[in-house]
């Protein structure tokens, strides 16, 4: 299974710009078994950073092998979401998005 930084180095790499256009939101996310990082999204580009954001738009609470299926697409966000296993604070309607904004295929 990949680390949670590779994890989120391969996010960068599926980054969709064009689903990004106008926005200006910070996702947190808070690996209960791993790191925090936080990626930034604006104006369809997205810069990653370890640690905390200051005021993140969104924060998902979630294990590494949640993160690990969602963005592999062998788990659904939503039923992760639904099922207790991702938890979100702040704007969580950002959290549908992610989909957009970092495609599985």
């Amino acid at each position: 299974m990949p680390t949670v930084a590779e994890i989120i180095d391969q996010m960068k790499a599926k980054f969709n710009p064009d689903a990004a256009a106008g926005l200006d939101v910070v996702f947190q996310f808070d690996i209960e078994d791993g790191e925090t990082y936080n990626l930034t999204v604006k104006d369809g580009t997205c810069e990653i950073a370890n640690g905390a954001h200051d005021a993140p738009s969104v924060t998902l609470i979630m294990s590494s092998d949640t993160l690990a299926g969602i963005m592999s697409g062998e788990t659904d966000g939503m039923q992760a979401f639904m099922g207790g296993k991702l938890r979100a604070e702040g704007n969580i309607m950002l959290a549908t998005k992610l989909a957009d904004l970092f495609p599985v295929n």
